[in-house]
């Protein structure tokens, strides 16, 4: 362990907390719109920047450039298919949810169903980031941090599971203290300063990456010898038997992006906090031109990580550190774990801001205490995400052993993902589908789903039909259900979707054309790279 490599890394950590502090210590942190929606004051290169780094954690750099490993490029259309959903927030969701006003997902379908169907909602996503979100992002951070700064070196700690716990708690305990102390506003800068650190430390990462795949010939030669070495690891259409295969873009990957980018309340809380719908708008079409380079940095390496190691026998998860240790000098090794921290960092006081954001607006709030002061609502909201941090550090180092990482993520996420997404849409899209249509598809659907993930003999039916070609066809399923029920028992009344008047409406007038664009080069992309 380099001494060079421990400074810088605890210099730039120091000097983002140190920027964060002075940028956001005067902001309002007892009020629930200054605590929770930064006043919405949010304009789009914060947006952009908070929103990339949000989902830009180590379950990407980490999972996603180890199943690049496994699979080659075709794991990109997390990334690249993203830009679609994107596309559709801009256009079709911000301005809907803008004009509601609302601080949470679930307080939509108050507006539009009934506070029972906010209530499951809530719980819904309380217990999906305590047990899903909240303890992989700890997990994977602690198993690449291991790798980049080789931790059983610098501490003398041998056992590996005693490794993991002490980096899971550590880095939990510093994201707890940023999201709860400092609010929405302190977690959208500390993200776009950590964001502009990761975008160029992954451009450094695959310089390096290359240089070594070519023996210092230069990035060209590197990328020319990993043509000639694996060109199946550059082909951008997914086989049969891969974890993204070709046709599943057009279903449960193409939903299950959807909902991240369009209903997940941990990323979209940044878009309710805009200054007005063009800053919205704005943002998230940069942010969409940004995920268009994802696959150079969270794909590439770990194409180029397999050509190094491949006969080394590492584990897939492991790939991504293993070549930051071994390609990049010290000082740069130092700079590039002070990064992953910031995202590991972001993602998780993120998650914790959305959930204590869930409990204290939509339960506290709205349910067991419907007087309290917004004092209170803010001082339960951090005791409450105490709570939740400590129970995501205590799980997370039990999730030791799964094969793939970003597959198991997209695999658990499509339970809750899934419901949701069918009753947001079909609650925007019609007038009259009722709030039980609502209620069973919430519940109805995340059982089911469940029961097929997780109980024989549901289970072999996931031999017949891919996951997410199934989880597509319980989309579809729980959608005409909501409709039938809107022709067989419609509410009394059309629901009418009123303008709240607390954010300016007006369109960016470049969104559409931006737009087009992003969709056009999605379709090169794939087209380019098609084998």
């Amino acid at each position: 362990m380099h001494t060079l490599t421990l400074l810088s890394f605890l210099f730039f950590t120091g000097l983002v907390a140190l920027i964060t502090w002075i940028v956001t210590r005067r902001d309002d942190h007892s009020s629930t719109r200054g605590y929770f929606l930064a006043g919405r004051s949010l304009t789009f290169p914060l947006i952009a920047g908070s929103l990339l780094m949000t989902n830009l954690s180590t379950e990407q750099m980490v999972g996603l450039n180890g199943a690049a490993f496994t699979d080659g490029l075709s794991v990109m259309a997390w990334e690249v298919v993203a830009v679609i959903a994107l596309v559709a927030l801009a256009l079709f969701f911000l301005p809907r949810f803008l004009r509601s006003g609302i601080a949470t997902v679930p307080q939509l379908l108050r507006i539009r169903f009934d506070e029972t169907t906010q209530l499951i909602c809530n719980i819904i996503f309380l217990i999906a980031y305590a047990v899903i979100l909240l303890p992989i992002i700890l997990y994977s951070g602690a198993v690449g941090l291991q790798g980049m700064l080789d931790l059983e070196g610098l501490t003398g700690i041998e056992s590996n599971t005693t490794l993991l716990w002490a980096t899971v708690w550590i880095v939990g305990i510093i994201g707890s203290i940023y999201a709860l102390f400092g609010g929405l506003r302190t977690v959208a800068v500390s993200d776009t300063l950590n964001g502009v650190g990761l975008l160029i430390g992954g451009f450094v990462i695959v310089y390096f990456g290359l240089q070594a795949v070519s023996d210092d010939g230069g990035v060209l030669a590197g990328w020319e010898a990993l043509k000639q070495s694996n060109p199946d690891k550059l082909n951008s259409i997914g086989q049969e038997g891969q974890q993204v295969p070709f046709a599943t873009l057009f279903t449960g990957v193409f939903l299950i992006n959807l909902f991240y980018w369009t209903t997940n309340q941990q990323i979209i809380q940044r878009t309710f906090a805009a200054k007005n719908l063009a800053e919205g708008q704005k943002g998230v079409l940069l942010t969409g031109l940004f995920k268009l380079l994802g696959p150079l940095y969270l794909v590439l390496p770990g194409i180029i990580a397999y050509q190094l190691y491949a006969d080394e026998g590492i584990r897939a998860d492991e790939a991504y550190g293993h070549l930051v240790f071994n390609v990049l000098p010290p000082y740069l090794t130092g700079f590039f774990a002070a990064v992953m921290v910031g995202a590991i960092l972001s993602s998780f006081n993120s998650a914790l801001n959305s959930t204590t954001t869930l409990f204290s607006l939509g339960l506290y709030k709205d349910v067991l205490k419907k007087d309290a002061s917004e004092e209170q609502v803010v001082r339960v909201g951090k005791i409450f995400g105490w709570i939740m941090a400590v129970a995501a550090m205590t799980i997370a180092p039990l999730l030791a052993g799964q094969e793939s990482l970003f597959g198991y993520l997209q695999k658990m996420n499509a339970m809750y993902f899934i419901p949701i997404l069918a009753v947001v849409i079909v609650g925007l899209l019609t007038k009259r589908v009722p709030a039980l249509g609502a209620k069973i598809a919430l519940i109805g659907g995340c059982a089911i789903i469940g029961l097929v993930y997780f109980v024989p003999p549901f289970t072999g039916l996931l031999d017949v039909v891919h996951d997410f070609h199934f989880v597509s066809l319980v989309f579809v399923a729980l959608v005409a259900m909501m409709l039938l029920l809107g022709k067989l028992r419609p509410r009394a009344t059309a629901w009418v979707h009123e303008d709240s008047g607390q954010v300016d409406l007006t369109p960016w007038k470049g969104a559409i054309p931006a737009g087009i664009v992003l969709v056009i080069l999605v379709i090169a992309i794939y087209i380019a790279f098609a084998g």
